[in-house]
């Protein structure tokens, strides 16, 4: 099931992608779910699966505002340094822990929302990544427990501002310029996805492929990401974690390849399917 946040008429719903329509669930949960967030904390994924079955798609989707997938998330956390290559041409070692850093709510956009280059620099890059949504919450959670604790992926672009990244050795600001970062365009279900399923992920840049990657090829796999984070925070339904992006970012290039306005960014993961951004000035 593909699920969706958005505005229509002005109004906060969600709902699920049926082609080019939508069932509108915000209708069908009233007060028990008013939002994503509150569904799958509430634990109503197959009670929502059953009635999106039922319920008539009477929303064309193109006629929708879309929002990030979880516009109200708890937590966002980044893994950093998450794909060997991506380690290799950044110089630095893989450790053995995972990288960690936090977006903040304030800094995502929907698909087919303009991410927006700050006055402040002209060096924003691309990242594109897998994002999890958690669906049950939990502390010190196993690996091997851990596939059980997702509700569902989307496509995430970590886009960032270099110069404000790696001006310190603390990567907050560069990582949290309002309107940098795509997710979207929808939340597969963990029902749809396989555990421990092999996904490419692809990154466009006006058409041109900038990265490729395959899932097997993190460093620390999704359960290890689940398992430690949740050893010193509790992850709670809703949260999201942005698993790393693959080599072949624009900082790394020769010569940079920064995304400038007019531009059009493109992540695409197979399993899921495009997160599709342009760019603009603020």
């Amino acid at each position: 099931m593909k699920l969706i946040s958005y505005q229509y008429n002005g109004i906060d719903s969600y709902g699920a992608v049926f082609g080019d329509r939508v069932a509108d669930l915000r209708e069908v949960f009233g007060a028990r779910a008013p939002d994503l967030k509150a569904l799958i904390a509430a634990d109503l994924l197959s009670e929502a699966a059953a009635a999106a079955g039922k319920a008539a798609a009477t929303l064309p989707l193109a006629e929708v505002r879309l929002l990030p997938v979880i516009p109200n998330p708890g937590k966002i956390v980044c893994v950093g340094l998450n794909y060997g290559d991506h380690v290799r041409e950044t110089g630095r070692e893989i450790t053995e822990k995972p990288t960690l850093f936090l977006r903040v709510a304030e800094s995502q956009v929907a698909h087919g929302d303009a991410i927006v280059m700050p006055p402040e620099s002209s060096k924003l890059d691309y990242e594109g990544e897998i994002a999890i949504v958690i669906g049950q919450g939990g502390r010190r959670i196993a690996e091997a427990d851990a596939w059980n604790h997702i509700a569902g992926y989307a496509c995430y672009n970590d886009g960032s501002i270099r110069d404000w990244q790696t001006a310190t050795p603390q990567w907050t600001a560069g990582k949290n310029f309002w309107r940098t970062g795509g997710f979207g365009p929808w939340m597969v279900t963990r029902d749809e996805i396989a555990d421990d399923q092999v996904m490419t992920l692809v990154t466009r840049l006006n058409g041109q492929e900038m990265q490729r990657t395959t899932t097997d090829k993190l460093i620390h796999s999704i359960p290890r990401q689940i398992a430690h984070i949740s050893a010193f925070m509790p992850l709670a339904a809703g949260d999201v974690i942005v698993t790393g992006t693959p080599g072949g970012v624009g900082a790394k290039r020769t010569p940079p390849v920064w995304m400038k306005p007019g531009d059009v960014v493109e992540i695409e993961v197979d399993a899921i399917g495009i997160l599709r951004n342009t760019v603009r000035a603020e």
